[in-house]
């Protein structure tokens, strides 16, 4: 057991190829949050790209509007848990519930938010990247960010909530429902994308990437079509013949390349449209093409209200999202075998999970009484810190 049951393991970001696992100390939670016991936390692109070359979303001069936060935090974004512990004026949790966290900073009053659009809220942020996340043993949120997980839900289906939250608001922003689709990128969210395309009965999916080996997993989701980007020159023409020289209505850009946009501008028919899900700085497009085809471009970033759905999906249709998981390691493996193996080309990677409960080795019940203990003296408070 440790001496001070009020200090975890976290994964702290302090800059560029400097992430460390060090001891701090168990967040309490303020006006309206959570603890929560962090039972899984994967790996995102977002965090690799922190890691690798940071800070691009890490507020590192001034705090982040909603989190109040600055480097060094604590990273993580895609995580999930139980309920350790509930801060002043908290309603709809109890102590034990295991939670899907939806990790958006939200301000409530913005016009975005108060029309229900709040993944564009004007202080829009994610805890984990512009506050302290899952990537560790307890984090504390928002209660908003909460979502109670029926019984038939596993906390390693929740773990993937988010990404596949991604995928289903891209889906969305795709208009209605699409016949014939294309998604040119099979990272988690463009494999997620083919899975949720496959559930929604969408007829054609073509899913394209120069691996091989996440090729065959996408064949494995639900993707009747298959082009290997290495191979096929010209890929989006490819794709055309595939579908009898018309192009597919939709087609997902889920890597955030100039190249994978011209692809899916290539492979969509006229009066089709191209949903941006990667990112990518600048491109350069042939708007004569674009307008005389009358094609549509749209931006998707992050999601809303898709967690219930997700859920309800899971819960009930049986949708199984864990095939994207090819690997589930400790918290004090995430250096070594999480962002520098991923940092040196994923290979047969496609989605980490870090198990934030393994090699623990303090008693719970220790940390959820201190917990609770400075939560009492945050009872007459509205500061809460969102860690």
């Amino acid at each position: 057991m440790r001496a001070d049951p009020r200090r975890m393991r976290a994964a702290v970001w302090y800059g560029a190829r400097d992430v460390r696992i060090a001891e701090v100390d168990v967040p309490a939670p303020g006006h309206g949050e959570v603890l929560i016991k962090v039972s899984y936390c994967g790996i995102c692109g977002s965090d690799l790209h922190e890691y690798v070359d940071g800070p691009h979303a890490i507020p590192v001069a001034e705090p982040h509007p909603a989190s109040g936060a600055t480097a060094p935090l604590v990273l993580g974004h895609e995580f999930c848990g139980t309920v350790e512990a509930l801060g002043p004026s908290v309603t709809g949790l109890t102590i034990g519930d295991r939670v899907a966290v939806e990790p958006n900073y939200r301000c409530g009053t913005c016009p975005r938010c108060r029309a229900g659009e709040y993944n564009i809220c004007r202080h829009f942020g994610f805890a984990g990247l512009m506050g302290n996340g899952g990537m560790a043993e307890y984090a504390a949120v928002p209660a908003y960010m909460a979502h109670r997980l029926p019984e038939t839900v596993s906390l390693e289906q929740a773990a993937l909530f988010e990404p596949a939250s991604v995928a289903l608001h891209a889906l969305r922003r795709a208009g209605a429902l699409p016949e014939t689709v294309a998604v040119v990128g099979l990272g988690p969210v463009g494999l997620l994308t083919v899975r949720l395309a496959a559930e929604r009965n969408v007829r054609r999916i073509v899913a394209v990437d120069v691996s091989p080996t996440r090729l065959h997993r996408a064949a494995g989701l639900g993707a009747t079509d298959l082009v290997d980007a290495r191979v096929e020159e010209g890929a989006g023409e490819h794709i055309r013949e595939l579908t009898g020289g018309e192009g597919v209505d939709v087609a997902f850009e889920v890597v955030g390349s100039e190249s994978a946009l011209r692809t899916c501008l290539a492979a969509t028919r006229r009066g089709g449209r191209v949903v941006l899900v990667g990112l990518a700085r600048e491109v350069s497009l042939d708007t004569f093409a674009l307008v005389n085809n009358e094609q549509s471009i749209v931006a998707s970033v992050g999601y809303r209200d898709t967690y219930p759905e997700l859920i309800r999906l899971v819960a009930e249709r049986g949708l199984d999202l864990t095939p994207v998981v090819t690997s589930t390691i400790a918290l004090d493996a995430l250096v070594p075998h999480g962002f520098e193996a991923l940092s040196d080309g994923p290979g047969d990677q496609v989605k980490i999970l870090v198990d934030a409960a393994a090699h623990r080795d303090r008693l719970d019940h220790l940390v959820t009484s201190a917990a609770s203990a400075e939560t009492a003296t945050h009872t007459t408070s509205d500061r809460g810190r969102r860690r």
